[in-house]
């Protein structure tokens, strides 16, 4: 007992499921995931620590250069015996030699500054304007610099920042500029990030990736299309590194300037971080081929033992959902689950199947016996109401009417007494209908008048006895006085519009309609009869129609808008004629 307890089941679908994923997918994936995230963030971390350095470095010597050249800019405003004098300058001359003298110093003092593109001095009462520059730039720079400060410094409050290094976009180009005034003179210095840029090119980065300029808010001041085209967001905090871009992954790296409002960022393709690691690509192919081969395998495997006694048990069910429940599962060998599934499930249906023919002989029987009962609540109904119209006639000694009527009433009753079956034409139905009208015709001369509309192609329709001829009679009983006529009119017609074709009756008179309370019971489907027994024979119409038909059939109670009652009786063109005998 306690050996057979803790049997391992070695044939179970269950043992081998677990078995296969464990041994196979657990360890692929786990091996997978780990080599791929730890490798690829330990290349991360040392490109990004790498190139910060670099960044810091290169970020380092621009800082020195510009506070070298602020340095130099500061002693040249203080210690210049020629810019001190500018102002005192007796003559025009003499101004402008002092000018000259030290846009001379300045030039011969050029090549001391690396990082300068350019300074300049310019007087604002004589709009005298002096500078040096390096040969890298050109005379567009150069003029639109010196058209910038003669702008600013021309207006009323110059929006020239005084105290420490800015940036400034002047044209569609960026510079970052510093400026000391003395008086009414402006004495600074230039760069043009572009040739600031320069030693940054020969930096690898990579095909894609690129190094760039950008202000403390984020914006670029070189290389501004790469960030654009794959919406790099450069306005984060540059103490970490850290991955951005949509479609193209970048890492980000980079260094505030500790003298501007400026950043230098390097943007490395996160693509060609990863090209770099040979010994990844190899382990991931290695695992790739591994799984590649062994895939083939599991699917086979799978396949075996779980996949085909799948689909035996799926492919079954469905022929037994499309109505053959003759329908089981061979003996086939697979796993003891599955084994014990097909019996469980072919005894099942056997079960199913003997139950489904008893059930459903009870119900046949149990509807043959409703409908017979309640057709034959229907035959008195109107027995005693045909007795009653023969006493009046045989009152008024009228032998013709009466002759006539007993006619009419044999081929009545001889209908009646063939209706205890579920199905007839709507031939037969509407000549039962006119001999039932002529012997109310009979009764209510001059004061009946009926009307019969049907295609001839719907006269072999067959429809439940009595249908029709239960609302004429209500509709004679209710609507016909000796004081107006009364018309009756009976339609039939074809109702396509439907889902499938349906057969639409039509009954309406002229009397003076169903009273509310009335209309409301027939519409929930209440059983409005009263003592005597009027109105058991629509309720009974109703039962009738649904024992047939279930949903599929319909009737509708309504009154005119000029007077009368109208009812409306659909039923499908097509019934099933299993569930009763044709008269």
């Amino acid at each position: 007992m306690t050996g057979r307890f803790f049997r391992i089941p070695f044939n179970s679908i269950r043992f081998k499921l677990i078995v296969g994923v464990v041994l196979i997918t657990v360890p692929l994936s786990l091996l997978l995931i780990y080599t791929n995230y730890y490798a690829i963030g330990v290349v991360r971390s040392q490109v990004a620590d790498s190139n910060k350095k670099m960044m810091s470095l290169y970020m380092g010597q621009i800082d020195e250069q510009l506070r070298f050249a602020e340095s130099y800019l500061m002693g040249l405003t203080i210690a210049e015996a020629d810019f001190t004098g500018i102002e005192n300058k007796v003559s025009e001359s003499d101004r402008y030699f002092a000018l000259r003298r030290l846009s001379n110093r300045i030039t011969e003092n050029m090549l001391n500054f690396k990082s300068v593109d350019g300074f300049f001095i310019y007087s604002a009462p004589t709009q005298s304007y002096m500078n040096a520059f390096r040969e890298v730039t050109n005379y567009a720079e150069r003029e639109s610099v010196r058209n910038f400060i003669e702008d600013e410094t021309g207006k009323a409050t110059p929006n020239l920042p005084i105290n420490r290094w800015y940036v400034q976009e002047i044209g569609e180009k960026y510079y970052l500029l510093r400026t000391i005034k003395v008086s009414d003179t402006y004495v600074g210095t230039w760069i043009l990030f572009d040739n600031l840029m320069m030693p940054l090119n020969l930096i690898g980065l990579g095909e894609k990736g690129a190094a760039l300029f950008t202000t403390n808010d984020g914006v670029p001041l070189v290389n501004a299309e790469i960030v654009k085209d794959n919406r790099l967001d450069v306005n984060k905090n540059l103490q970490h590194y850290y991955l951005t871009g949509d479609d193209h992954r970048y890492l980000v790296v980079g260094e505030k300037s500790a003298v501007g409002n400026f950043n230098l960022i390097a943007l490395i393709p996160d693509e060609q971080i990863l090209r770099n690691l040979p010994i990844l690509r190899n382990i991931v192919n290695f695992i790739l081929i591994g799984v590649l081969i062994l895939l083939p395998v599991c699917l086979l495997l799978l396949r075996k033992t779980l996949l085909i006694p799948i689909n035996r048990l799926i492919s079954a069910m469905k022929r037994i959902k499309d109505g053959n429940l003759d329908m089981r599962i061979p003996s086939f060998r697979t796993s003891d689950e599955f084994q014990l599934v097909y019996e469980t499930f072919n005894t099942m249906m056997t079960q199913i199947q003997e139950l489904r023919i008893h059930v459903y002989e009870e119900q046949m029987n149990k509807q043959k016996a409703e409908l017979q009962h309640l057709q034959l609540q229907i035959n008195p109904h109107f027995y005693l109401n045909s007795l009653n119209i023969m006493h009046t006639l045989a009152r008024a000694k009228n032998y013709a009417l009466i002759e006539e009527m007993a006619q009419c009433l044999v081929g009545y009753f001889r209908y009646m007494f063939r209706s205890n079956l579920t199905f007839v034409s709507v031939q037969e139905e509407l000549q039962h209908v006119r001999n039932y009208l002529r012997i109310q015709e009979l009764r209510f001369p001059n004061h009946l008048q009926c009307t019969i509309h049907v295609p001839d192609y719907l006269l072999r329709t067959p429809i439940p006895p009595l249908v029709v001829q239960t609302f004429v009679e209500n509709a004679i009983k209710h609507a016909v006085t000796m004081d107006e006529p009364v018309l009756l009119t009976i339609d039939m017609e074809l109702d396509d519009a439907a889902a499938a074709p349906s057969l639409k009756i039509t009954i309406q008179d002229t009397g003076p309609g169903f009273p509310e309370d009335m209309l409301e019971g027939f519409r929930s489907g209440t059983q409005m009869t009263s003592t005597q027994g009027e109105h058991i024979g629509i309720w009974n119409v109703q039962q009738r129609l649904l024992l047939l038909y279930q949903s599929r059939s319909d009737i509708t109670f309504a009154n005119h808008a000029s007077g009368g009652a109208v009812i409306v009786i659909t039923l499908p063109l097509q019934p099933d004629m299993g569930k009763g005998e044709r008269l």
